[in-house]
């Protein structure tokens, strides 16, 4: 009789879905997510939310998120690198310059600005023993560990103004970017985009709200079909649930390692 044993290794749900104020106003979701899973189990995941106040937000957070994950999964990313905090923090900091350069270039070829093209950004590397994480701009990154700890790796980074922030493009954004590493047995990690921080973070004390991400994090360890499961995070960020409490758009990369 053949017996199959399953490996272990991570399963990821992610979506993007346009707020319900740019659906009244017939404009494209400016966010935009891509993810990668690099041998050794090394989960890659980036997160971009273009600027609203840019005519091609859009454009520069795909840009951004797609050359973050490419630059990473081009490089060769070893035990010693993830063991050693200075070489992990070199890799997430060549990543967001390598983004910020495509942007530029991406401006330049199209004869706009950098800043037409701004948006923030969200560049994760996660393995079962260690994750890192850095952001520029407003959003959240979050991790549990074995034992059920949920914590906050990054906070959104919101400006003097309401809707402020810092985006890729800004002067001394990657110099200035949060920069987090947590070594514990990885569970599950999150990353999202402003328009659902307000659901997903208790902002008086910096927490992450528990009883928004467990059951998502149920979700994607029980997710045996991807199609089927992007298309019910879909629907859970489209429900009323959601939109009542905010009509920006959403972006949501959720991801379990299972045993």
């Amino acid at each position: 009789m053949n017996t199959s044993k399953q490996i272990p290794q991570w399963r990821i749900v992610a979506a993007s879905v346009c707020g319900t104020s740019h659906v009244r106003n017939k404009q494209l979701c400016q966010d935009a997510h891509h993810w990668q899973i690099l041998p050794n189990n090394v989960l890659v995941v980036a997160a971009a939310d273009g600027a609203g106040s840019a005519s091609q937000g859009k454009v520069g957070a795909m840009v951004a998120v797609e050359t973050a994950i490419e630059y990473i999964s081009m490089q060769k990313v070893t035990q010693d690198m993830l063991a050693d905090d200075a070489l992990l923090r070199e890799l997430l900091t060549e990543a967001m310059l390598a983004a910020r350069k495509a942007v530029e270039d991406e401006a330049a070829t199209g004869n706009n600005q950098p800043h037409d093209l701004a948006t923030t950004l969200i560049v994760m590397v996660a393995t079962p023993n260690v994750v890192a994480v850095a952001q520029i701009g407003d959003g959240l990154a979050v991790a549990k560990d074995s034992i059920g700890d949920l914590f906050a790796l990054t906070m959104p980074d919101n400006g003097e103004y309401i809707n402020e922030t810092t985006f890729l493009t800004s002067s001394g954004a990657v110099d200035t970017a949060q920069m987090k590493l947590w070594r514990e047995d990885i569970v599950n990690v999150a990353v999202l985009t402003d328009g659902l921080q307000m659901l997903a973070l208790n902002m008086v004390v910096g927490e992450p709200h528990k009883p928004f991400f467990f059951p998502l994090f149920e979700f994607v360890a029980n997710a045996e079909d991807k199609t089927a499961a992007k298309e019910q995070l879909v629907k859970f960020l489209n429900s009323e649930r959601i939109t009542q409490r905010t009509d920006d758009d959403l972006t949501l990369v959720i991801a379990a390692f299972s045993n």
